[in-house]
């Protein structure tokens, strides 16, 4: 069995700058957060004794008088019109069950996705007895909230062409908190491959298609054999969401796309080497502060 010993080296100095930029108010459950009585409770706090208190670990957001305490590690808590990738964990009338990281299973309704071929007509019989044609169980798919119930559940559709069932790649999972909310979170990155950054914390990693499959409603997975190419890209980029999730790094296109530059110098199985880590997930910050300053 082979063995790897590896000698302790220095830790790089931290910048300055990169010192300033990071510092933030970050409480554990039973802080004080603030004695004044001016302030509104947001989630992840508390009144007590006429003092706000937070209820669970993670940094202080304000948003003019509301306070909260956005968690570090939790589940997903949907919000319509978040984009998530989810795996189908059950076929039932009219509707799948999905596994969305959530407290409870997402739905997605026969009624809220395209039929193949995106044709526009009533959902017959004939369709809900050929669901488990369409979705079956194991199978990955991206979609956007259209609703959040009053117990939390979330309910998905897939209405657009960009949603849908989900081909080869690799599936990271991450904590929903370290995933940027952006405009857009589908992603070709000029490495060859291309990202989906689920809001919920699934992170699809796949091979950029040549061209678009806009009439198969998407349902029609692409299974051909990837490339060695491709699936080195697709590894190495696996590694540097793992090292920036280690290092509580927000993910987004720009974030991704440095650490992947920043990796190229070391071999993809040395990524994951602490030392190396912190290397990689080093340069990445102090390239998005230049870019920022």
């Amino acid at each position: 069995m082979a063995m790897e010993m590896r000698l302790p080296v220095p830790r790089k100095p931290v910048s300055e700058s990169l010192g300033r930029e990071t510092k933030k108010h970050l409480v554990v459950p039973g802080d004080t957060i603030t004695t004044d009585t001016g302030f509104m409770r947001g989630h992840g706090t508390y009144i007590g004794e006429e003092k706000l208190i937070a209820s669970v670990a993670g940094p202080v957001e304000r948003v003019n008088k509301l306070i909260c305490v956005k968690a570090l590690k939790t589940r997903y808590n949907g919000e319509v019109g978040d984009i998530v990738v989810g795996r189908i964990t059950e076929v039932q009338q009219k509707r799948w069950k999905v596994e969305t990281n959530s407290r409870l299973d997402s739905v997605l309704l026969l009624s809220s996705m395209n039929l193949p071929g995106g044709e526009l007509r009533r959902r017959s019989a004939e369709d809900e007895l050929a669901m488990r044609g369409f979705l079956q169980e194991g199978d990955l798919i991206s979609a956007e909230v259209q609703a959040v119930f009053s117990d939390g559940a979330v309910s998905l559709h897939t209405r657009s062409l960009k949603y849908g069932k989900l081909g080869q790649g690799v599936l990271v999972q991450v904590p929903p908190s370290l995933v940027k909310r952006q405009k857009t979170h589908f992603h070709d990155l000029p490495c060859g491959a291309s990202v989906i950054l689920g809001n919920n914390g699934f992170i699809w990693i796949y091979p950029t298609p040549e061209h678009k499959e806009e009439d198969a409603g998407g349902f029609i997975a692409n299974l051909e054999p990837v490339s060695l190419a491709d699936r080195e890209v697709i590894s190495r980029l696996r590694n540097c969401i793992v090292s920036l999730v280690t290092q509580r790094m927000l993910l987004y296109d720009t974030s991704i796309l440095y650490c992947y530059e920043a990796s190229l110098p070391h071999q993809i199985k040395d990524i994951l080497k602490p030392e190396v880590m912190e290397e990689i997930v080093m340069e990445t910050r102090q390239r998005l502060l230049e870019q920022e300053g």
